[in-house]
């Protein structure tokens, strides 16, 4: 790869970032042009400077990755977004993917796999490593969870209803009327058959989707 790929990080751990800083930098065609510690501000220093591939964590607090993917695809359809997370399950890789990811890769990948990913997801392809691929063929072959009916904009309120946040600091969050989480969580609870937000939480443990 001859052109440079101007890079950002978004990832609301400093150390993380400066572990793949120190990583992606020993790649001479990589440039690392910004660093954001949340979805939002990935999302306006996307669009400030124009980075080619983005390597973003999901998990944050905010917005959360899979909102700022989806909002700088909808502004920049060029862009190249790599997730990097955490998660092993099989609903956040395909929520992201879903959203317009090229690549999902997990952070416990070894080093040499995200240099590898970040120069498949540059060059236009798309990057899933085998262990993820595989998780999600089976999950397909054996039917969708009920975690999947939710809609874009409900996952990412489930999400935070399972963490414990209320529905004003949801809103706030979100940036969304109180009333419409409302909605949201109702249309959650009889989706996902729930009764209260702690069955919520269960249903996301059980998922796999976050750990106490």
């Amino acid at each position: 790869m001859s052109a440079s790929v101007r890079l950002l990080l978004v990832d609301d751990h400093a150390m993380v970032r400066m572990g793949f800083r120190m990583l992606l930098e020993a790649a001479e065609e990589i440039v690392i042009v910004g660093e954001a510690d949340s979805g939002e501000a990935g999302y306006r220093m996307q669009g400030e400077l124009g980075a080619d591939v983005v390597v973003m964590d999901i998990a944050m607090a905010g917005i959360g990755g899979i909102e700022a993917l989806a909002r700088m695809r909808a502004r920049d359809p060029a862009v190249r977004v790599l997730v990097l997370s955490a998660h092993e399950d099989v609903v956040h890789p395909r929520r992201a993917l879903r959203a317009g990811a090229a690549g999902y890769l997990c952070k416990r990948s070894a080093p040499e796999e995200l240099l590898d990913a970040v120069r498949t997801v540059a060059a236009g392809g798309s990057y899933l490593e085998a262990a993820t691929a595989r998780r999600l063929a089976l999950a397909e072959h054996g039917g969708a969870g009920t975690v999947e009916a939710l809609s874009e904009r409900e996952f990412a309120v489930f999400l935070k209803l399972a963490h414990g946040a209320s529905v004003a600091a949801i809103a706030e969050t979100l940036k969304l009327s109180p009333n419409t989480v409302g909605t949201h969580l109702y249309n959650i609870k009889q989706k996902l058959g729930a009764s209260n937000q702690a069955e919520l939480t269960l249903i996301a443990l059980r998922n796999g989707l976050i750990t106490l």
